[in-house]
């Protein structure tokens, strides 16, 4: 399997001009725990993590550096770290350097992308543009797929039927798809990711029984209430 069969393409992503309130508020609605910073022609810059919150200023919870550690520190570290932990935009406090990977990458190598750097997860670029979004819960969807050999190539079926699942759930049956999953392997699908109804869990079921093409389906979604959320 690739990052094809099992990246998130429905991705929130902003500007470099998107206030961090703003960020935080759509982390916090979408429930996710990093936005990609694009262009006008959907180029990554960057990505804004929790981590970059963490370190913020106006974080109570946020470390502060001894004076015997900034001695080792040159004026332009200091300088930079000041606009990390004080910058207004996303343009000013999101991680660049990017590391990310292509639609056909294998699995187990974005695995080793993700232990390699101690990142969360790797943007999918195709032709300079991003496509989708590889996490953590992603990768581990993929590797448990029954049946499913890392690096194996996956179908262009499987394919189809993932991309025709994930408009029926989302456009059709009204599912939140950034919080669901769909795994796909010699048609047999795999449900991920949480839902706020036991309605909704059925809803993800009928639609994907009623893929073309689908010959099974394990509903690995899990009910958490919102107000789980907003507590």
């Amino acid at each position: 399997m690739h990052a094809a069969d099992v990246m998130t393409t429905d991705i929130i992503t902003v500007s470099p001009e998107t206030e961090v309130r703003e960020i935080a508020s759509l982390m916090l609605k979408h429930r996710i725990s990093a936005v990609p910073v694009i262009d006008a022609n959907q180029h990554v810059l960057g990505i804004v993590s929790e981590g970059d919150f963490m370190r913020r200023e106006d974080n109570e919870t946020s470390p502060r550096s001894s004076w015997w550690v900034n001695m080792f520190f040159s004026a332009t570290d200091n300088t930079a770290n000041y606009i990390k932990t004080h910058g207004r935009t996303a343009s000013e406090i999101m991680s660049r350097g990017v590391i990310s990977v292509v639609e056909d990458t294998p699995l187990h190598e974005i695995a080793t992308l993700l232990e390699k750097h101690h990142i969360k997860r790797v943007p999918v670029i195709q032709d300079g543009v991003l496509t989708g979004l590889v996490s953590r819960a992603n990768l581990l969807h993929g590797l448990t797929a029954k049946g499913a050999k890392v690096g194996a190539p996956g179908s262009v079926d499987d394919r189809t039927i993932r991309k025709n699942l994930f408009h029926e759930m989302s456009d059709k049956a009204g599912l939140n798809a950034g919080m669901f999953n769909v795994i796909v392997q010699d048609g047999v699908v795999q449900l991920w990711g949480s839902i706020e109804s036991d309605k909704e869990k059925q809803a993800a079921q009928i639609a994907a029984e009623n893929i073309p093409g689908v010959l099974a389906v394990e509903n690995h979604l899990v009910r958490i209430p919102l107000q789980y959320y907003s507590g």
